[in-house]
């Protein structure tokens, strides 16, 4: 939207131009609008949304941020609000009063239809993160003893109220489905063929109380826009729509970045979450860092006799600490990503394992030549490593082989630890899988150096 409209709507409502801006808004597309709507401040947006027509403000609404839809069912006219809620597809009002406290979704479903207030109910009723809260029951059914002729003309007739008409679901006489075809079928063949003959009897369903990751999972493999919702005797129940996967998927990827980053996941936008549950929220898992790098103070003190009589090995501390950490957090990264991508499962973990051991050698070989390097550089400038130089940097230098292999291996081997425990693997984040690889990468460190300076620095 150019900046240039923006401030003409912007002059009509100061100006009192309500008429004009009414004509001007009906030219908009339904997502011109909604980045309006959410530029502006709460005054403008509601001013904007009372003057769109029915149709067009429930387009608007369905895509509107959270937080602005909790301000206009706070702010419009009630019958406003009702008609509005009367429209949504049933999915996207299930999805909207999800958030809402108990007592104002209940006062909004007095506002609803019987119709559409006896479909919110029963979506309502299946478990929170199930496929049955996304469905929508606005799809069209049809008979395999139907003509091709009778099927189009049933489309015209009731095809308005379909969330897509892109897929035709066959059904039996008690609403078990048998069958699902594409629209380009009908529209390619005669008139007097029969649904039978375009019948295959191969589809793809999912059910009601599956979970939404699942349902994700589904969609990605077989590139669908809508998938049919079946009981668990097979009757119809509703579909899924490409839409509403899409955004169950940002959902979750949030959710997994947010806690990769060593924080409790958002359940609101970040700016508009009270600071003290933000507080909460990364408080927890920070006071969990905390003290699991008390022991990495803990390690240095158990050491603390080798540390004084070759004090040059303290300088090597960060060092080791990072590499360790870095690698860890690189392979958590990557197999918790893989895992959610499906691209092996929990049985593979061998697999996993395998490739580890071998990237973490060869990680740990490149990391260790650089450190020995950098000590020999040194010692060629400034000797300030002393006559045992050589088994100083040897010690670094096997030191991380050793870290980076065990930071590796960590750092894979835990997310899918807790996959198979049941538990989120995003709950091993990064600064999670670091702090362990800290305090025994001190251990592994020291204990090499006990190995290679004993009797000369040690």
């Amino acid at each position: 939207m150019q900046p240039q409209t923006v401030e003409t709507i912007t002059s009509l409502i100061q100006e009192g131009e309500f008429f004009k801006l009414k004509q001007l808004l009906r030219d908009f597309q339904p997502s011109e609008l909604v980045a309006l709507i959410e530029a502006e401040e709460d005054r403008e947006q509601l001013i904007i949304f009372r003057l769109l027509p029915l149709k067009l403000a429930t387009e608007v609404f369905e895509y509107l941020d959270l937080e602005v839809q909790r301000h206009f069912l706070a702010n419009l006219a009630q019958d406003k609000m009702a008609d509005i809620l009367n429209e949504m597809s049933p999915d996207d009002r299930t999805a909207l009063l999800e958030f809402l406290p108990a007592n104002f979704v209940a006062e909004l479903v007095q506002s609803l239809s019987e119709e559409e207030r006896k479909v919110t109910l029963q979506l309502l009723g299946y478990p929170e993160y199930s496929v049955g809260r996304l469905m929508t029951p606005d799809y069209i059914a049809i008979r395999e003893n139907w003509t091709v002729q009778q099927v189009l003309d049933y489309i015209r007739q009731h095809g308005g109220q379909s969330e897509t008409l892109s897929m035709l679901y066959v059904t039996d006489a008690h609403g078990v489905l048998i069958d699902d075809i594409r629209i380009r079928e009908f529209l390619l063949s005669a008139p007097a063929a029969r649904v039978r003959d375009l019948m295959d009897r191969r589809y793809v369903s999912l059910n009601a109380a599956q979970d939404q990751e699942e349902a994700i999972d589904i969609f990605r493999r077989n590139d669908r826009i809508a998938l049919p919702v079946v009981s668990d005797s097979g009757i119809l129940l509703g579909i899924v729509t490409q839409d509403d996967i899409l955004s169950i998927r940002e959902e979750e990827d949030t959710e997994d970045i947010q806690k990769l980053g060593g924080s409790e996941a958002l359940d609101e936008p970040y700016l508009t979450m009270p600071l003290m549950r933000l507080v909460q929220k990364r408080a927890g898992w920070l006071v969990v860092l905390f003290l699991g790098e008390l022991l990495t103070a803990s390690a240095m003190q158990f050491f603390e006799g080798e540390l004084q009589k070759a004090i040059v090995l303290m300088q090597f501390v960060p060092l080791i600490i990072s590499s360790g950490g870095n690698s860890g957090s690189q392979a958590t990264s990557l197999i918790i990503r893989a895992m959610a991508l499906g691209e092996f499962t929990l049985g593979e973990w061998w697999r996993v394992l395998r490739r580890e051991i071998i990237t973490g050698l060869a990680l740990g070989l490149i990391l260790g030549l650089v450190g020995f390097g950098r000590i020999a550089i040194w010692q060629s400038i400034t000797p300030i490593y002393g006559e045992h130089w050589v088994l100083v940097a040897l010690t670094v230098g096997v030191a991380l082989v050793g870290i980076v292999l065990w930071g590796s291996l960590a750092g894979s081997m835990l997310p899918l630890l807790l996959k198979k425990l049941g538990l989120d693997p995003a709950t091993s984040s990064a600064p999670f899988v670091a702090t362990l690889v800290d305090v025994t990468g001190l251990i592994i460190y020291f204990t090499v150096a006990l190995l290679l300076l004993r009797g000369t620095l040690l």
